[in-house]
């Protein structure tokens, strides 16, 4: 079974979903056959690989293996990848008609700063025969000169809209049936990142022709909402020990983490009814304490006993 985030990955620009000012701009690029270094910068899945390769295919077509090379900086991000891989291949020519080659950093805030000075250099040295786009989550991990090298496109999370509506081209295309409920807790719950949505997708289509909310919360590993609220509501009325079986029971249940359920506990403070919006500031204020317990290494059972304990305090 083939990956469904390759599989049904857009191989040409105007097949990309979202960004439309980017891809916009990007057009023009291969229109024009010239381009700039650039820095996408964003959220994971939200298209900045996919538009580098379909920039790549809109400018070299048959000739794309040639005259582009792919690296992820993350596994690469020592000065010898930056002086070996990258500089042999910017130092000779582009294949067939295309004005230069391309090489895409995936990750590129995870180099080095030795990397990057190095980078810096042979970006300069071999613009005439050589673009780079450089893929990073943080643009301020990245070091000043090759900002101001670089144009910044900034990426952002795909709506709910364009989420459902690909997740739908895709269920049409491997005929599984989704609902449309079903589709917006997918995209609840991937926020915005279209290969989490994607990959939830096909883990659930694994284990028949229809998708389930409560397929969705197994595969994805994550608690109902509903599950979570009551426990808050237990607690909030002071049936702590009721509040805390339950929660550990789903904890079991799902196979959750300390942090997993944290962050869903957060989300559903805001869509508490029974409290005042002064009680609910004061519970994410709680929140925040108690995961940064967490991840200073803190046991994570103690924890959230205590934070369902505190939560009967707050008025």
């Amino acid at each position: 079974m083939q990956v469904w985030t390759e599989k049904y990955r857009p191989k040409r620009l105007k097949d990309v979903v979202g960004q439309e000012n980017i891809v916009k701009r990007l057009v023009a690029f291969a229109k024009d056959d010239s381009m700039p270094h650039m820095l996408f910068a964003g959220p994971a899945g939200t298209g900045k690989t996919t538009c580098a390769l379909a920039l790549a295919g809109d400018l070299f077509g048959d000739n794309i293996k040639q005259n582009f090379l792919e690296l992820n900086a993350s596994d690469e991000r020592g000065i010898d990848t930056i002086r070996v891989k990258v500089k042999d291949f910017a130092r000779s020519k582009a294949l067939g008609d295309a004005p230069f080659k391309i090489i895409f950093l995936g990750e590129s805030d995870a180099l080095t700063r030795d990397a990057q000075q190095a980078l810096r250099r042979t970006m300069e040295k071999f613009s005439s025969s050589c673009r780079f786009i450089l893929d990073c989550n943080y643009p301020s991990k990245i070091i000043d000169p090759i900002q101001s090298r670089c144009v910044l496109f900034r990426f952002q999370s795909l709506s709910k809209k364009e989420v459902a509506d690909y997740l739908k081209k895709i269920s049409e295309a491997e005929k599984i049936k989704v609902s449309d409920n079903v589709l917006e807790e997918i995209y609840e719950i991937s926020s915005g990142d279209m290969r989490k949505a994607i990959n939830i997708l096909q883990s659930c289509s694994v284990l028949g022709d229809k998708v389930t909310l409560e397929l969705v919360y197994e595969v994805s590993s994550m608690a109902r909402p509903k599950e979570i609220r009551e426990c808050l509501e237990l607690s909030i009325k002071g049936e702590f020990v009721q509040a805390r079986d339950l929660l550990f029971d789903t904890i079991a249940k799902y196979g959750l983490s300390g942090l997993d359920v944290i962050k869903q506990i957060q989300n559903e403070i805001l869509n508490l009814e029974s409290i005042s919006a002064k009680t609910k500031i004061k519970l994410i204020g709680l929140v925040g304490e108690f995961e940064f317990r967490m991840v200073e290494g803190s046991d994570e059972f103690v924890q959230l006993e205590s934070l369902l304990a505190q939560f009967f305090k707050v008025e």
